[in-house]
């Protein structure tokens, strides 16, 4: 076997340092930070000490901090899992053996909300859900009375805003599991006479569950890390009704300056997206 150069290792460095600054480190520091009771105010902004379990203490003594994990699953489950995974899915499948120009009009409808920046997409929500904005003016045209969304119905309004922006990955990531599908399974299925939902109930969920499952990860980690777009939309308001955890850690560490707070409740967040990826590796018999 061919020995390596000595120096090749040397073409890795610059990729290794940016990730030794960038991610290692910030990792370590943000471990080491969350049992401190580093402030920007008060007398712990003059004396960094050491406090243990202290802030995760106070942490789960919290209404706040319980209220807000409580929000964070309900947008988790109704945008991420219930919302974009099941109508990704829909979409694909109504898509599939369609001809291409049907497929590409409807793809670039459902692509152009993924590919506009979360601040857009949030700007662009909030005068669709405003006092005055289109989804009101759309029911004047029945004759029904404007609705604050807003403020009536935020964590509704956000979760949708979600769904809307984040569905055309899940769709892409379908439609390529579908179209690696033998026809020849289907329509031998076709043949012994199986219906429409038994072929997609006893053939294609099971031929796409690796595809499934990975994207229901990838989507889970990309909603518990939703800010801009309530933070925009809402605030985490009216009151905590849509205070996620990334709000709440927001609020502590950058609107009451408690950083050692605010890094503690971000390894919660951490913790918890830890358990969903494994909760479905073990889904696909994954050896981790």
């Amino acid at each position: 076997m061919k020995r390596k150069a000595p120096g090749s290792f040397l073409f890795l460095m610059p990729s290794v340092l940016l990730l030794l600054v960038f991610f290692i480190v910030p990792i370590i520091l943000t471990i080491c930070f969350a049992f401190t009771n580093m402030a920007l105010t008060g007398a712990a902004a003059k004396s960094l000490e050491f406090v243990g379990f202290q802030n995760f203490i106070n942490m789960f003594h919290d209404p706040d901090f319980r209220i807000s994990v409580w929000r964070t699953l309900v947008f988790l489950i109704f945008s991420a899992v219930i919302g974009q995974v099941m109508l990704g899915f829909i979409l694909a499948l109504l898509m599939k053996e369609k001809n291409v120009t049907f497929r590409r009009v409807i793809g670039i409808i459902v692509i152009a909300g993924w590919v506009t920046p979360e601040i857009v997409v949030a700007f662009c929500m909030v005068a669709f859900f405003s006092d005055n904005g289109s989804l009101n003016q759309i029911l004047g045209w029945f004759g029904a009375n404007p609705v604050s969304w807003l403020f009536s119905f935020p964590m509704v309004s956000v979760i949708i805003a979600n769904i809307w922006h984040g569905t055309a990955f899940s769709m892409m990531v379908y439609q390529s599991a579908l179209d690696d599908i033998p026809k020849e399974v289907e329509e031998a299925a076709i043949i012994d006479s199986a219906t429409g939902f038994q072929i997609v109930r006893h053939i294609t969920i099971p031929m796409v569950k690796g595809s499934i499952v990975t994207n229901m990860m990838l989507v889970t980690l990309q909603t518990l890390g939703v800010f801009t777009l309530i933070y925009t939309m809402t605030g985490g308001g009216p009151g905590t009704s849509t205070q996620t955890l990334p709000i709440f850690m927001y609020n502590q560490a950058f609107v009451n300056y408690q950083f050692g707070y605010g890094t503690a409740i971000s390894l919660v967040l951490l913790f918890i997206g830890i358990v969903a990826s494994l909760f479905y590796m073990r889904s696909m018999k994954v050896k981790v």
